[in-house]
Order: structure tokens, then sequence, then C-alpha cells
């Protein structure tokens, strides 16, 4: 969907003229860097733009860095969550950009290396950390959240039915031996789970993975933060595209967007003043998916959710 990620930037970032929304040197932040492909792309479809992008991945940094090293001082990489998004503009003195892209969850290069322990289709330990410097592990999680923790996480983040029957298994086996693989743990929630739960939804293991990875990482409490903070980053006709992979993301993205494009005056009034107008326009008819030619290219655009929005108005108090 990157194709129509940049479709939907576009108008704020050049306009027909040649000139940018908001002045001569648009600003466009990549809020998911990973190995650089989103950011690649945007400077190669907007020459005039300038791309501040974020990770807490420093792998992916040192990687998307040598990628994006033809582009020059055009692109500004930056060690940081998401969430960080107004401290960094702060520094670098930017106080509004005209484009954000946000594409969650876990980066290609998480997923195919081994050592990091986000796939649950091969053996390799159970850390699950985006920045490998900071947090704690899922092994960690996993040897040392209370039962009645560890429930909550899976219900709450994996929207896990059998998050009791998984955890109850958990707490046993750790009390034997602490977990270090993703291997045992896939291994556990296979003998745990009931038939029928095995026979719907792909491996059974996904939801406990996704859960485990959200906790980790911090990511819904982070994202709920980045989205309104990157609205509020917006000039006056700037973009935001977010590509969402699992229900509770797109949840919140939605909430977020359809949020700043309602007025907010109370019921009744005759007249709208400026300060209830809507902020926002939203730029999809719902979250729009990707096309059946692309899911067969890649598989992992599957669960893809895209929405976008247009900012139309300051905040005014």
């Amino acid at each position: 969907m990157l194709q129509r990620c940049l479709d939907l930037l576009a108008p704020a970032l050049e306009r027909p003229d040649g000139t940018a929304a908001g002045g001569p040197c648009p600003v466009v932040v990549d809020c998911t860097l990973g190995l650089g492909g989103h950011s690649e792309a945007l400077l190669t479809r907007f020459p005039a733009a300038r791309l501040v992008a974020l990770d807490r991945d420093r792998e992916a940094l040192r990687l998307s860095g040598e990628r994006l090293a033809p582009f020059g001082d055009r692109a500004t990489l930056v060690h940081a969550v998401y969430d960080e998004l107004p401290e960094v503009l702060g520094e670098l003195g930017i106080p509004a950009v005209q484009g954000v892209l946000f594409d969650l969850g876990v980066s290609s290069m998480q997923l195919d290396e081994a050592g990091r322990g986000f796939a649950y289709a091969q053996d390799a330990p159970l850390d699950m950390r985006m920045d490998q410097t900071t947090g704690a592990s899922a092994a960690e999680v996993l040897n040392t959240y209370p039962a009645g923790e560890l429930v909550r996480i899976l219900r709450a983040y994996g929207e896990e039915k059998q998050a009791k029957r998984i955890v109850a298994a958990i707490v046993r086996e750790r009390g034997r031996e602490p977990f270090t693989g993703s291997a045992r743990l896939v291994e556990l929630i296979r003998e745990a789970l009931p038939q029928a739960a095995k026979r719907t939804g792909g491996n059974p293991a996904k939801r406990t993975f996704q859960a485990l990875r959200i906790e980790v990482n911090g990511e819904l409490t982070a994202l709920e933060r980045a989205v309104p903070a990157a609205v509020k980053a917006l000039a006056v006709g700037g973009r935001i595209a977010v590509l969402s992979y699992h229900s509770l993301e797109d949840r919140l993205v939605k909430q977020v967007l359809a949020q700043g494009a309602a007025t907010t005056a109370p019921p009744g009034l005759p007249v709208v003043p400026e300060r209830y107008q809507p902020r926002l326009k939203l730029l999809t008819r719902g979250a729009e998916l990707p096309s059946e030619e692309e899911v067969a290219r890649n598989r992992r655009a599957a669960p893809a959710r895209l929405r976008g929005a247009e900012r139309i108005r300051e905040d005014v108090r």
C-alpha cells in the first residue's frame, strides 16, 4: 500500500505548480523508519521535501542510514519512539510539518532476524524488544509477571479468548524451568488450547506473541500519545497516513482521526463558533484494504488497514 500512502500525502507535499503546501521546503515525518523503504520512496517522489525519520531500533537506523545516504542532508534519522515526535521536532527547530506517515507493527527485518524472537515460526530467544538496549524482554515478562497480569495482557493486547488456559500452563511450566526460547512457548500454547480453538485463526500462538510484543514495547501506550501529537504537528493543509496491522491499532487511529473530524460544539447552537469546528478532514472512507494483487505479492500486507486525514484548521483556544 506504499503507493496509496504516497498518493494520500502528495497534495500536502507537492502542489501542481511544483511548490509545497506551507512553504518551499516541506517536511515529512516517517515515524516508523524500519529499513527505510517508505522513507526512500518519500524522498524520491517528493524531491523538494526534507525527511525526519524515527525508529527505536538502532540496527534499523544503521541499515536505513546506509540506504538513505545518497539523499544527503535531506534525511535526518533520529533514535526515538514515535510518541517522542514533539520533542524531536522541537530539538530540530521545526514548528510544523506537512506530512506524517506511520507504518505500525513489526518491520520485516525484525521478523526475519531469528535472534529477535518476534516470529513464532522459528525457535529464537524470547526477546521481542524493538530497542534491545532497554526494557524487559518477553522472557522476563513470561517468567516474572503475576498470573493475573499475564491474563490481562493476553486478553487486552492479543484478544485471546483462551488466556486463562494459556497462562495456567505458562505458570506451571515456568516453575519447572524459566522460559528462554520461542519454540517451547509455541508448543505449550498448542498443548494448552482445546482442539476447536486450534482449528481456526491460523497459528494458535500468534495472539500470545502479539500480546507479548505490545507489552514489551509499550506499543499501544506510545501510539495513544503519538497519533494526537502527529495531528497537532501538522500545518494546515498537512496530511497524515497510518497503516495499522491489527484491530487494536486501527481502532485507536480511527478514534483519534474521527474526533479531529467532528465538531465539538454543544448541541443546539444556531451557529458553530470556529473553536468548535473540525480540525481534520478524513481522506479515506473507513479503513482502506490492500488489493488482492498486493496480498499475492506480499502476504504480510494482508492485515493492513490504511487511514488518512488532512489538517484543515488550526487549534483555536
